[in-house]
């Protein structure tokens, strides 16, 4: 369940009550993870694989009735405000429009008498936050344009610009740094109250950053950039089955020469953060660590891309000699090549395993659930595909029927609930079900449509449909199949 897709009176789903309802009904229904799609602030199509920053957390999640029990607004300053008429989608242009107005309401009055942690939060994330704000409010003061077309001297970061827009743009970088604080306080009261029920929260980190981030922006040392800072090549997948042009993600690649000498301190640093933030990772695109595709620039598909050799285990030593042991997820979907199972197998991450991918009536697949092992994660589908309703409706027919074939479907249980019970029934130490399958949602509740640059990220929750029946039923299926908290 992204956090976006929360029900709320505000337009999008927050860190407020309803997030902290269902922890509640995660808890009734007998499970223990809430996966989660990345909560950082979103740029370009809205996508949360495409954000401004891969540390900071999305503004529009601040809560503004917590806001309002902290003294920090007036029920009257968002009550009546605009956030979107439909409240099974969010209008992002309204966000964008009208959340920050309110947000610097509270700002005001936060600046007025700073919570004492505020300056220590404010070091203990300099790493990260001192570069992040400065980024949006030059990026504010450009009209949104991206960092590659702004000034010489800010697009350059030179010394003499950097201290000046410091000093010009003061009450900017502060209104994001506050921000960032109010995101992270809610955020931490959150995860500490799921802690308290027995919840762990698995969150979602992009292998690549976009572009357009603070990322790129403040290290570019750290990717294939040319002399006026564009990139050389960037990321995609190739032409497949699926797609005659591939992919096109267009984010830059890494130099991953320079980041082996410098003992992977951009990652270091990348995942030590997440690891605050989650009790589990799970990293897209793992195969890319292994070898990964790039695509000149200036081509506008991913045809003529070429692979190539990426860090592979060396990067994950150094990460868990630095940190610990990693409670990594790895999204290994896809062709996959001997040498990124190798790698999968050598870092000991369990893989993941997703049904909808399971029957395609010409082959046996990996994703079939008798072929699995224990070391997976199984999923009915994920934010990429269709709902399983939808898929049933619009799948194959030979799959579909393969399907039903496989998992014994009969009329006196639906489709979604017979997939369900597949992916619970099988060795997977783990079992993740989008909540759309759970509802029985059609392929309006789908989150994404790969390749499309819009529309997507929108879905939100009709708030009756999470109740004590379908806690129920949840849990019935876990405790069936041995699954329930202890059982094992």
């Amino acid at each position: 369940m992204p956090i976006f897709s929360l029900p709320s009176g505000s337009g999008i789903g927050t860190l407020g009550k309803a997030a902290y309802d269902f922890v509640d009904f995660l808890k009734a229904a007998g499970q223990t993870i809430w996966q989660i799609l990345p909560v950082c602030p979103t740029g370009h199509g809205d996508s949360p694989y495409q954000a401004f920053s891969s540390y900071a957390g999305n503004p529009y999640f601040i809560d503004l009735e917590l806001l309002e029990k902290d003294g920090l607004l007036k029920k009257s300053e968002y009550k009546n405000i605009n956030f979107g008429s439909d409240p099974h989608t969010v209008d992002y242009g309204l966000m964008y429009k009208n959340r920050y107005e309110v947000l610097k309401k509270a700002f005001y009055r936060f600046l007025a008498d700073p919570e004492d942690y505020y300056s220590g939060f404010c070091t203990e994330n300099a790493v990260w936050l001192e570069d992040y704000a400065l980024f949006m409010a030059l990026k504010d003061k450009n009209d949104g344009l991206p960092w590659y077309e702004w000034e010489t001297g800010a697009m350059r970061r030179s010394i003499q610009a950097m201290s000046d827009y410091r000093l010009k743009l003061q009450e900017q970088i502060e209104f994001h740094r506050v921000l960032q604080y109010l995101f992270m306080k809610q955020w931490r009261d959150l995860k500490r109250y799921a802690a308290g029920r027995g919840i762990k929260i698995m969150g979602d980190m992009p292998i690549y950053v976009a572009y357009d981030s603070a990322d790129v922006w403040a290290n570019p040392e750290q990717f294939q950039l040319d002399d006026v800072m564009a990139p050389t090549e960037v990321a995609g997948c190739p032409p497949d089955a699926f797609s005659k042009d591939g992919q096109l993600w267009g984010n830059p690649i890494y130099d991953w020469d320079k980041m082996r000498r410098d003992g992977y301190e951009f990652w270091t640093d990348r995942i030590r953060h997440a690891l605050k933030l989650y009790d589990i990772l799970r990293i897209d695109h793992f195969r890319g660590f292994e070898s990964y595709y790039c695509i000149p620039f200036k081509e506008h598909t991913a045809r003529y891309g070429r692979w190539r050799k990426g860090p592979g285990k060396k990067l994950f030593d150094t990460l868990t000699s630095k940190l610990g042991q990693l409670p990594i997820v790895a999204e290994d979907l896809g062709y996959l090549t001997d040498d990124v199972k190798k790698l999968l197998q050598d870092c000991g991450f369990p893989g993941m395993k997703v049904l909808q991918f399971a029957f395609d009536s010409r082959e046996n697949s990996d994703y079939l659930p008798h072929n699995y092992t224990r070391n997976c994660v199984v999923y009915t589908g994920t934010h990429d595909n269709d709902t399983l309703a939808g898929w049933e409706k619009n799948a194959p027919r030979q799959d579909v029927c393969y399907a039903k074939k496989y998992i014994r479907y009969h009329d006196k249980e639906s489709f979604c609930t017979a997939m369900i019970k597949t992916a619970m029934a099988s060795v997977a130490d783990t079992v993740i079900i989008p909540i759309q399958d759970y509802i029985e949602a059609d392929s309006r509740a789908r989150i994404n449509v790969p390749s499309t640059p819009f529309g997507n990220w929108s879905w939100r929750i009709d708030p009756g449909l999470i109740n004590d029946e379908l806690a129920e039923k949840i849990y019935d299926m876990t405790a069936l199949y041995g699954r329930l908290p202890g059982s094992k």
